[in-house]
Parts: structure tokens; sequence; C-alpha cells
């Protein structure tokens, strides 16, 4: 008989990504905005730089997750994680330091930094990525952690909208960019602590034999003729370009076209928060309707927000953060689905070529979601930048238009996208994963 982990060693796991929102949610949310509201930068070139910086990332998870498969009979995932906890705080620290110096010099800088920190962000949360699919066997324990993760990592949603400019400016007293950077460097010691805490007590379930790909073009033919996994992530790229466009113009949006700054990080606070309230409840009807028909059921409602977005101008802070409220609601119902099923693929690999494809599977994931991430932000940027946009002075009509149109149509065409290639996913026509949530609700009631 096969010992499931309690649900207390379950919680320690999920608390890690904790520490990795700190950081990615930071990178989310206020990295561009710093690039170009305190640092100067133009739009256009903060938005390339981040594009590019988004692309390498993606390519670093490939490379981590192809080792991991190689590898994996050798890694010790938690000495790994714990290892790799104190390089991450430092380069993610790194990537908010001012340059010193202006120009071509100082967009080489904070360039290399993003790299670096990419670099080092990809190394430790692969392994991580894929524990989650070692940490146990069983489906009701991994549904569990992916639900406990998003809860954690709306937690840290919520720590880093509210605190980042007015923690910043108390540990500082001084300018906004140094704000950011006194901001990171406290976010930074928390990362470091939990992930070192999370890396020395984790314990993995027994792993049985598996035959490893022999090769890297075995591994990358055995992920492209798993249909469950192409449909999951064609769909997942498509929501990731709807809503990084989406949070990423939420600072823009308030201070520019609803002249009321601050309201901007407050909508994001309140979309972390109340998107982590809504998690449960997008379990339960998910253990009703299943994962498939849950994603259905949140993309059709965030194509039905985004329609009214469109046809009534929301000109209120209170109108527009109750729709930002009610997108993430929808978002969070999404990213819980695409955590609870990946695992999943990669037993539905297995049984379709053979081969069991685990480091690959998080890997390739998390480069096609960086991939989506780029063209996100290049899509903004460029798109802002060519409506005029200019950081820290007073718009043109024909700029905030452009700069509204951007937020409303671009998330409706690639939410629409999403939808239909989750028509296609092949592990939604299964019982399986109603038996999942079954499972789930009765180990944990």
């Amino acid at each position: 008989m096969i010992t499931r982990p309690s649900k207390p060693r379950l919680l320690l796991f999920a608390f890690g990504d904790f520490a990795f929102n700190l950081y990615w949610q930071s990178i989310m949310l206020f990295l561009l905005f710093y690039y170009t509201d305190a640092l100067q930068l133009p739009i256009g070139i903060a938005a390339t730089t981040y594009m590019v910086a988004s692309v390498w990332d993606g390519v670093a998870n490939f490379l981590a997750g192809l080792a991991v498969d190689r590898k994996q009979d050798r890694f010790r995932y938690g000495r790994l994680l714990a290892a790799g906890a104190v390089p991450l705080a430092l380069s993610f620290v790194l990537t908010y330091l001012p340059p010193p110096v202006a120009g071509g010099w100082a967009i080489a800088m904070v360039f290399a930094a993003h790299l670096v920190f990419r670099t080092f962000y990809a190394g430790v949360n692969v392994p991580y990525l894929a524990m989650t699919a070692r940490i146990s066997a069983d489906p009701a324990d991994r549904a569990f952690v992916a639900g406990s993760r998003m809860l954690f990592g709306t937690a840290a949603v919520v720590v880093v909208a509210l605190s980042t400019v007015p923690l910043g400016r108390w540990l500082t007293g001084s300018s906004a960019a140094k704000a950011y950077f006194g901001a990171a460097a406290l976010f930074a010691a928390v990362g470091a602590a939990v992930l070192l805490l999370v890396g020395s007590t984790y314990r993995e379930a027994a792993q049985p034999h598996r035959p490893l790909p022999g090769s890297i073009k075995a591994a990358l033919t055995s992920l492209v003729r798993n249909r469950a996994f192409v449909a999951l992530n064609a769909s997942m790229m498509a929501v990731i370009v709807a809503m990084t466009v989406l949070s990423k113009a939420v600072l823009y949006y308030f201070k520019y076209l609803l002249a009321v700054p601050h309201a901007g990080e407050i909508a994001l606070a309140w979309m972390g928060l109340v998107g982590g309230i809504a998690i449960p409840l997008w379990m339960l009807v998910g253990r009703f309707v299943g994962l498939r028909s849950l994603w259905l059921i949140a993309v059709g409602l965030g194509i039905a927000g985004l329609l009214v977005f469109i046809a009534v101008q929301l000109n209120g802070v209170l109108a527009m953060q109750v729709f930002l409220v009610g997108m993430q609601v929808m978002a969070v119902g999404i990213y819980f689905v695409f955590w609870a099923m990946l695992p999943n693929t990669i037993e539905f690999g297995e049984r379709e070529t053979g081969l069991h494809v685990e480091g690959a599977v998080f890997g390739v994931a998390a480069l096609l979601q960086r991939i989506a991430i780029g063209i996100a932000t290049a899509i903004l940027g460029w798109s802002f930048d060519s409506s005029g946009f200019v950081a820290n002075v007073q718009q043109r009509a024909s700029t905030l238009a452009g700069m509204r149109l951007t937020v409303a149509v671009v998330p409706l065409l690639f939410l629409a996208l999403s939808y239909a290639a989750m028509l296609l996913n092949p592990l939604g026509r299964e019982r399986h994963s109603r038996r999942i949530f079954g499972e789930f609700s009765s180990s944990s009631g």
C-alpha cells in the first residue's frame, strides 16, 4: 500500500509558491511600469527588452526541463531548491537596481540584470514544478497541491500589489526607483527563507521505474504526439496573452485614463484577493462539471465581461476595479484547471507514446508561457507607443483611445482562441477529471 503524504506536508510544499510569486508577480505587475515611469525608458524599448528576456526565460525553462528528464534519477529536488534560493534572491534584487549610468548603457544594464534573474528563476522554478508530479502519485493530492499553490500565490499577489511602492518608500525614503529597489530587497529576503524551508523539508513519493527518453528529439516528439499536452498549452498561451495585456495595462489605465494612480495598485490587490477567494468556488464547480468544462465556463465568462467593457464606457474608478476583479476571478479558474491538468498530461503521454516525459512537460510549458508573456508585452508596448504614449505627461485623446482599444480587443480575441483550442483537449472527454475532483472532495472533507 502506498502511503500518501499528509495534508500539512502538502501545504508546506505548496508554500513554496508564495516565494516564487513574490518574485514573479513583481516582475509581471511592476517591472514594465518601473522601466517606463521610474527609469524613464521609452515604452517601445522597455517592452522589447521585456519580450526578449521573457523568451529567454522560456528557453532557459526548456533547457532546465530537459536536464531534469535526463538526470531525473540523480536529482535531489529538495537540495536543488535550497541551493538555488539565495542566488535567485540576489538576482531578483539586481533586477531592480537603478543603473548608475544613463542612455544606452542604462538600457544594457537593466536588460542584463533581467536576463540574469530569468536564468536563475528557471533553474530553480522548473525543478519545483517537477516536484508537483513527484510529491504524490495520487491525483487528488495533486489537485489539492494545485489549489493550495494558487492560494499562496494569491497571497503573494496581494502583498506585492499593496506593499511594493509604500513599503519601498518607507524603507528607502527616496525616489521611485530606489523605492522599488528597497521593496525588492525585502521580498528577496522573505522568498529565500521560504525556499530554504521548503527545499530542506521536501520528501518525494516513491517513484516507479520508467523508461527515459533516449534523446532530446525523443522527448520533444513525445510531447508533440501528446494531444492533451498540445491542446492544453495552446489554450493556456492564448489566455496568458489576454490576461498579461490586461494586467500590465492596469497601472497605466488608472494613471493616464482615470488620473487616479494609487487606485491601480488597489485594483491589483483586490484582483489577487478576490481571485484567491474564488479558487475554492471554482474547485467546487469543477467537482460537478469536470476540468475541461470548467475551463470553457471560465473563458466564456471572460468573453462576456470584455464585451460589456467594450459596450460600456467605464470611466469610474470603482466600475473599472469591479471589471478587473471579475476578469481575475475568471482567470484563476483557468489557472487552476491548467495546473491540475498539466501533471495528468504526463500519464496521458506515457500511454500514447510509451515514454514518461516529466521535466520536459514543465519546461516546454514554461517556454510556451514565457513566449506568450513576451508576445503580450510587445503587443501592449508597441501598441501604446504607436498611439503616441510618453510616460509622465498628459496623453492626447487619440493616445488614450488607442490604449483603451488595446485593453479591450486583444484580450477578447485571445480568449476566443483559447475557447476553441480547449474544445480539442482529449482529456476533457474522459471521466478522469471527474474522478480527480471526487477523490479530492472525499480526501479533504
